[in-house]
Parts: structure tokens; sequence; C-alpha cells
């Protein structure tokens, strides 16, 4: 694969240094281009590396031809959009008149609805790229979206748990928690951070379809493994619960992240003030920005922040239903720490875990093991293999049997299996 990476931020970076550090198990990757509108930052990334693979490319992520020059110069065939979803659209419709490969992390923008937005859904994640799914199916191209850590392995998680751990699912509920310490307010992209937190929360229930709620609703404890332990979660708004109804069939899915009551506030405030605003535009000096464009300048990098911060993060989807006639509850995860992915591959835990699913996607495509045709989700695809490379490239998951029915006929099972 001849790979074009647009945005050389933490998870452009990331990237790039898990492909490298894999040797042999990422020699599937022929070239990559690290792109970005701050070439310095890419010449960066690029040299760093050490190996000729990797190429620094200025590109304009805002134009169409930048892009189309940027895949004819290094004949790329597939496009890893790793910068803010505002840019979506446009990566996307490029990659398509041109014919080549797309994936993103976080998919096409929502909009609430203009009248009742804490009740209704209006534009939703990725309505935009799934409108157009048939004419990528038609001329035989591959658009892969929503395939980072949350969504992307949270999706492959539930797709995994469908297969092989329940024979009906009730519920698909997607949890991240942590136990960060230091590192400043923002640990992955201010602009993405403040777009979902402040954006109605989206859930999905059989026979209602999606619906919103109000933000930072209905909290919850949930325990999550790797010493992090129990972490207070809330509604936020995410692409998972746009995606896995498409193709599992349960009864509801959720998304809830632990968002400190003292962030909460401090995006609320932010909105208060006007600061969140991220399409109308204000004069400073000769210059319009957007006021959120503004903070992403002038907040500390979560880059560079981090470097500071100590701690683990847990991505993981929480699915519940029956299994053999009992009730069963399963947690699938993955627990990342700070320190250790700074040592391996310069970049917080945050964005390394959101980077090693499209790197293990990505090696799926080139090699033909994941192959669909059209717009699709991390959940339409085959879970093994997924799974089986997250312990080659350093990210292992992990399975927490929760109380239930069929967790005490396996405690029952073990018991009399070690008195025979």
């Amino acid at each position: 694969m001849k790979l074009l990476i647009i945005g050389a931020g933490g998870v452009g970076t990331s990237v790039c240094h898990i492909i490298k550090r894999a040797g042999s198990e990422g020699a599937w990757a022929e070239k990559v281009v690290i792109a970005d509108y701050n070439v310095a930052r890419a010449e960066e990334v690029a040299g760093g590396l050490a190996d000729p693979r990797f190429v620094a490319e200025k590109i304009d992520a805002r134009s169409p031809e930048s892009i189309r020059e940027a895949c004819t110069k290094h004949g790329v065939n597939f496009v890893m959009n790793a910068v803010e979803p505002a840019f979506n659209e446009t990566i996307f419709d490029t990659c398509f008149d041109i014919g080549v490969g797309y994936l993103d992390c976080a998919m096409t923008l929502s909009e609430p609805h203009p009248d009742d937005p804490y009740n209704k859904t209006h534009i939703k994640l990725g309505d935009y790229s799934f409108e157009r799914a048939q004419q990528w199916a038609e001329k035989g191209l591959t658009a892969l979206v929503g395939s980072g850590v949350e969504p992307g392995m949270a999706d492959v998680f539930a797709k995994y748990a469908a297969v092989h751990l329940f024979d009906e699912i009730d519920e698909v509920n997607v949890r991240d928690g942590d136990n960060y310490e230091g590192g400043g307010d923002f640990g992955f992209s201010v602009w993405t951070t403040i777009e979902e937190c402040l954006n109605p929360p989206v859930i999905w229930e059989k026979g209602r379809g999606w619906y919103t709620t109000d933000r930072f609703s209905e909290p919850e404890i949930f325990f999550f493994p790797g010493g992090i332990g129990d972490v207070e979660v809330v509604n936020v708004e995410h692409e998972e619960v746009l995606l896995v109804p498409r193709v599992i069939d349960c009864n509801r899915v959720t998304f809830k992240y632990g968002v400190p009551p003292s962030f909460r506030q401090l995006l609320l405030n932010l909105e208060s003030v006007g600061m969140a605003e991220k399409t109308k535009k204000v004069r400073v000096g000769d210059a319009e920005i957007a006021p959120r464009d503004f903070l992403v300048k002038v907040v500390p990098s979560p880059v560079e922040s981090s470097n500071d911060m100590v701690g683990q993060g847990c991505a993981g989807t929480w699915v519940t239903g029956t299994k053999d006639g009992k009730s069963r509850s399963v947690y699938l995860y993955q627990v990342a720490d700070n320190e250790t992915c700074l040592k391996k591959y310069g970049t917080n835990s945050v964005v390394a875990q959101t980077a090693v699913g499209p790197v293990i996607m990505l090696e799926l495509i080139d090699k033909g093991i994941w192959d669909l045709k059209g717009v699709h989700g991390p959940e339409s695809f085959p879970p093994e293999p997924f799974i089986e490379r997250l312990a080659k490239y350093e990210f292992p998951a992990g399975l927490r049997e929760m109380d239930s029915e069929y967790a005490d006929m396996l405690n029952e099972k073990a018991m009399l299996d070690a008195m025979k």
C-alpha cells in the first residue's frame, strides 16, 4: 500500500511510529506520505523515523487540488484522514473523484435539530458518507469510516461479542475511562473534544431509532480494569451509536465517557462566552477566524502537554445479552499506559491508542482480508484478524466477565473441575 496520511498531529505521528516499530509486521506499508499544512511538522515526523518509506509533503486539507496533487505525485492508493472532521467531506469526496481508498477516525459532522436538539436528531454523524455508499460500491472503492479506537476498535469488540460470546445481544454500551493526572485539560484534539462533548449525545433503541438527550446526562459509575477502578461516565455524542446498530442486532446502543465535572464546566463556560463557536468568524486584526479555531491555536498542544501526564486510559465495549439460555455481561477492552506509549512511540496514550486501529485495518485491507466495497464501519468486517493483530502491535485486548448467570455457571464449572 502507498498511503497518504493527511495530518501530522498526534494520531498521524503515532500511525507512522507504530508502522515503523512493527518491523516486518509493518512491511505491508510500501510507502507512507505524512502530509500537513505545516510541512515542517511533517518533515520532523518523517525525518525522525530514519526510514526511506516515510516521506513528508505539504498539503492543504481544504483543497481538493492539493490532495489530488499529493496522491498523483506519490502514486497513492489509500488515504488516511487524520485531521479534524471539519475537513472530512472534502477529503472523502476527493478520494472518490480520483479513485483511491479512504479511511477516517471520526465521521462527518452532525448538526443538531433546529427546534428540539435534546430529543430529536437532525443530521447525524456519518450521514454524509453513508448517503454516498452506493456510489462508492458501484465504483469498486472502499471507504472505512470511524476507524480509530472509539469508534473503531470498540466496534470490532462489539462484532466479536456478537459472533463469539452471545446468542442474543441486549445492549452494546461503549465505556471509556482513565486515571490520568497532569498534562493539562485536553489529552486529545481540542477542536474534536469541544465538538463531541457539547453536541447533544445520541442513543439508539430498537423500535425508536436514534434520539438525543441532554449533554453529560445519565451519569453512572463504571469499573475500569488496568488499575483504573471506578470512574463516573456520562453520555457524549459518539460514532459507535451511529454505526453499531446498522450491522449488529441488539436492543440499545450508548456511549459514555469519563468527563470530569470540572472539565464539563470548563466546556460549558467556553460555550457561554462564544469560544466554542465553529462557523461564525470574528475579525482579529487583518484576519478572520472562528473562535474555536483560535482556541486550537492558543491552548497548549495536547501532544506536548501530555509529556507530563501519568496514568492509564481504557477503551472498551460492555455487551449484555444471553448465552446458552443464561444472562451474560462482558466488557472487552484495551488499556494503554501514557508513559509506556511516550517511550515507544513518542506520543501520548490517547492518540497512540487511537492510531493502532487504523494501522491494523489498513494492513487487513491491503492484504485483502477485509474486502468490502462501499462505505462501511469496522463492525462490518470479520473481527478475528483484527483482535489477533492487537497483540502483535503491542496493544493487547482484554475481556472481563462481569456478574451474570453465565459467570456463575463458569465459576461453578471451574470449581468442579478443580475438585476432580
